[in-house]
């Protein structure tokens, strides 16, 4: 197995286009802009847009499965347009339409697949683990979407990659199903693969990922750690059942650091933006003792992923309209 935290996957300054079509005058459109992202092995990294913002499209360049118009791609020290049997054989994909095989059955895929392949998983194994054998004697077109999702991860997995490519891993999915694919995915980071998904959905992402690559219109338009992109919408607030004078406001404004804004938002109700620290709650405890003030109510909680997306994605939105 590769190096922890090496890099298994770089894309710079990806360019792709589709097309032509009639509507643009047989023009091309661009649908990834200059596009760059980096995952690395024992790591889970999240592509987190809405549909249409160009995750799948990314993926798929990123695997070889479309040809790109600009930019450099490397998976496993390769370019994917240029990869032979080799490097196939280190990469396992999970699409999201599956593209499995209907009348197959999901043990009898499993096991055609798995003769691809020199070393691969035991079979049973696999299918245990994600629950297969409850609908083994079931042809492909008769299983649910959800079961579909676990035998195309299967699939995926059987011939032990370095590096899993997973298009909305749980889409559609029942909560019992979705469990037992996040706990696969985290034991695949824990094994030291690199796991690259994409997903729409906040709460993957916030229970998965390592590092988040926020994808709007084929750009890249935020990228970091869950906690790094929450980390700037910390937030306070602390409600009283009077109202603070203008000098007293003042002088509380003074307390806090330059770095964290108050705000009354309705008398005697005070948020506090900003990256709190400690430091700044105990300059508000300390604040309140030596004015002899007992808070009627106060609230500590910080902005979930889904605020930090919608923010974001709003504010792209604006920008390309020009408001």
């Amino acid at each position: 197995m590769s190096d922890a935290l090496a890099a298994a996957l770089t894309i710079d300054g990806l360019v792709k286009d589709v097309g032509p079509f009639p509507a643009l005058d047989g023009r091309m459109k661009r649908v990834i802009s200059d596009l760059s992202l980096t995952a690395h092995f024992g790591q889970v990294t999240v592509l987190l847009g809405s549909n249409g913002a160009g995750k799948t499209t990314t993926l798929e360049c990123a695997q070889g499965l479309q040809r790109r118009q600009g930019g450099n791609i490397s998976l496993l020290g390769q370019d994917p347009e240029k990869a032979d049997a080799s490097l196939r054989a280190r990469v396992g994909v999970m699409l999201q339409d599956g593209g499995l095989p209907p009348a197959m059955r999901p043990v009898q895929l499993l096991e055609l697949v798995a003769g691809m392949y020199q070393n691969p998983l035991p079979v049973n194994e696999l299918a245990e683990q994600l629950g297969i054998n409850e609908f083994a004697n079931t042809t492909i077109r008769r299983l649910s979407g959800g079961q579909k999702q676990r035998v195309a991860l299967a699939a995926a997995l059987i011939g032990r990659p370095e590096v899993v490519f997973l298009d909305e891993p749980s889409a559609g999915l029942d909560p019992q199903s979705r469990q037992l694919v996040f706990d696969l995915i985290r034991q695949l980071r824990a094994d030291g693969l690199a796991v690259i998904l994409t997903t729409h959905l906040l709460d993957d992402a916030q229970r998965l990922a390592d590092y988040v690559y926020i994808i709007d219109d084929g750009r890249t338009v935020a990228e970091g750690t869950v906690p790094e992109l929450l980390s700037n919408a910390a937030k306070v607030e602390a409600e009283r059942s009077f109202s603070f004078d203008a000098s007293a406001a003042l002088d509380f404004s003074g307390a806090l650091r330059a770095e964290v804004a108050i705000v009354e938002t309705r008398p005697g109700s005070y948020l506090l933006t900003g990256p709190l620290l400690p430091e700044d709650l105990a300059a508000l405890a300390t604040w309140w003792a030596e004015h002899h003030v007992m808070p009627s109510a106060i609230n500590l909680a910080s902005h979930s992923l889904e605020d930090v997306f919608l923010d974001i994605a709003n504010a792209a939105a604006a920008e390309r309209s020009g408001t």
